[in-house]
């Protein structure tokens, strides 16, 4: 059994939605949907921004005498086709950054000057519109179609028919086809002009969408830089907390003697140290991913260099190292510039890799006794770089290395050299310089 079609819709919401369509349709029509910038105002160049501009005066030039000549050959005296032609034509000066203003004052003219045109010499036959109103009126249209929104250019559309077919129900006999003629060139240009906008405005919008996923992709790639870190330094820290805490803990044991007032001064030393632990292991929960685990060995640090430039060399890279005697022994340097600065030569070395692959590299740390300074320089690439490195499918190294000179108070300086290779230089104080605060 098939079911009951559904009624037709009453007559009064179909009229409703008629009324509505025309109040929009003329709201459209009455109210441009742009501010009055000038087309092509964002353009980079001076030339690209006065180009509409030379465009309209140029259009100006050809219509307004031609227009004067069209209707003085329709009968018209000097002075009154002047008029009507300049009422015509001057507005176009106006369509490069008020085209719809300018098609409120083109279009009654153009009616006016159809009306003028009545009783014309025989041989001149096109009417309600002439020549020359049929192609100023389609640089209008275009004007129209690269500013305005569809409705806009609907409603136009319309209303140009409406006033072509008005003239020719007054005037039947006058009429020869061109109202038609116009509504499909007119139609024509308006569909090519919208596609147009609507192309630069999707390609507007996806530039815009690209610059702010690259801005969030800079920011993310931040945080989880410093969130590394923040790892990091958090077996660093629990490392002199938990001997904190075995030496508060063995004190009295290992110290005869204690008075009381001692040994609990001891005990709440460790229990201080115990309950910082607790508080950094619950930020670290914090702060690993749920699939990310605890690494198992210590933190690297300059005492790995050697395997680190060892490794560089087997992918590839012919690299070298100068380090100076003595700060590669455990408990030499801070532990957070000793990892730092391991770090930072890691990040170095793998750009080298993946950017500049042969390149002849040397890597550098050395110490005056104040501060620790680590250079890597490389030379040009010996080949090119893999499609996917030089795509941009890098990691954080820039990124890390700024985010740790940072956290230790020192100066970071990077960029390329004359010779095509590229240079990172840190510098991180040995004494208390209190860190630069991001």
């Amino acid at each position: 059994m098939t079911p009951p079609s559904a009624p037709p819709p009453p007559a009064d919401g179909l009229l409703a939605a008629g009324r509505r369509n025309l109040r929009a349709l003329a709201h459209a029509v009455s109210h441009p949907s742009h501010p009055p910038t000038p087309l092509f105002a964002d353009a980079p160049k001076r030339w690209q921004r006065l180009l509409p501009y030379v465009v309209v005066v140029a259009l100006v030039a050809t219509f307004l005498p031609l227009t004067i000549t069209v209707l003085t050959d329709y009968g018209m005296s000097g002075g009154l086709a002047g008029a009507i032609a300049a009422v015509q034509t001057v507005p176009l000066l106006m369509i490069a950054h008020r085209p719809l203003q300018a098609w409120w004052i083109i279009l009654p003219a153009d009616v006016v000057g159809g009306l003028f045109a009545l009783g014309g010499p025989a041989s001149q036959s096109s009417w309600p519109w002439t020549p020359s109103v049929i192609v100023a009126y389609l640089f209008l249209m275009l004007a129209l179609a690269l500013r305005e929104t569809r409705q806009t250019l609907i409603g136009v559309w319309l209303v140009t028919g409406a006033a072509g077919a008005v003239l020719g129900r007054l005037f039947p006999g006058e009429s020869d086809g061109t109202n038609v003629l116009l509504l499909v060139l007119s139609a024509v240009v308006l569909v090519i002009g919208g596609a147009l906008r609507e192309r630069g405005e999707a390609q507007r919008r996806l530039v815009e969408q690209e610059t702010i996923s690259e801005a969030e992709r800079a920011h993310r790639t931040l945080l989880e830089e410093r969130t590394r870190i923040a790892r990091e330094l958090h077996d660093v820290v629990a490392h002199h907390m938990s001997v904190i805490t075995v030496q508060a803990d063995s004190a009295p044991y290992r110290v005869g003697g204690l008075p009381p007032e001692a040994q609990a001064e001891f005990a709440s030393i460790a229990a201080s140290a115990r309950e910082s632990l607790t508080e950094m292991r619950r930020l670290l929960s914090v702060l690993r991913s749920e699939d990310a685990t605890g690494e198992r060995a210590p933190q690297p640090g300059l005492d790995r260099l050697q395997q680190l430039v060892e490794a560089t060399v087997r992918a590839g890279v012919p690299a070298g190292l100068s380090l100076t005697a003595g700060l590669a022994e455990p408990g030499r340097l801070p532990q957070t510039i000793d990892l730092s600065a391991y770090r930072i030569v890691q990040e170095a070395l793998a750009n080298v890799v993946r950017h500049a692959p042969g390149a002849d590299t040397r890597v550098s740390v050395s110490s005056d006794g104040t501060d620790l300074t680590v250079l890597v320089v490389n030379g040009p690439p010996a080949g090119p770089a893999s499609p996917v490195e030089a795509g941009g499918a890098g990691g954080h190294g820039l990124v890390g290395m700024r985010e740790r000179v940072r956290l230790t108070g020192g100066t970071l300086d990077t960029g390329p050299l004359p010779d095509g290779g590229f240079r990172v230089a840190a510098r991180l104080p040995l004494g208390t310089k209190e860190p630069v605060s991001p």
